[in-house]
């Protein structure tokens, strides 16, 4: 199982920003950014489809019009731009990858079983 790497998180204050990284694997259909808080089960923040240039995104609802997935296909690198910062946005961010040659339906992007790559996390920290 490929390793992914994360970087880029930190320590904020509310409203700030950070941009998160991770390598993109070549054989990857999907890429995605979950985010876990202790005691609390993983959640789905973003997902870009990486087979083609200007790949199709989703986002989870508290997210959107904040945070922005995006890719640089030439440096095979996914980004997680977070704007506006909350105290509620605090977690270990982990970043994902989903196989090619297997085929699902648009709605499982949410869905951990779905992706076979992870990396090991990087912390966001938000304070007020």
């Amino acid at each position: 199982q490929a390793q992914l790497a994360e970087s880029g998180g930190g320590s904020v204050q509310v409203g700030g920003s950070l941009t998160l990284s991770c390598g993109v694997p070549p054989d990857t259909a999907r890429m995605g950014w979950f985010r876990q808080v202790p005691g609390k089960e993983r959640e789905a923040v973003a997902s870009i489809n990486t087979k083609i240039k200007t790949g199709r995104t989703y986002y989870a609802d508290s997210v959107k019009g904040r945070f922005t997935i995006s890719q640089d296909n030439a440096k095979n690198t996914l980004y997680l731009q977070m704007r506006n910062l909350e105290v509620d946005d605090t977690a270990m961010y982990y970043c994902a990858g989903r196989r090619r040659g297997i085929s699902y339906e648009e709605y499982r992007w949410r869905e951990e079983w779905t992706y076979a790559y992870w990396g090991r996390g990087t912390q966001v920290t938000v304070s007020s």
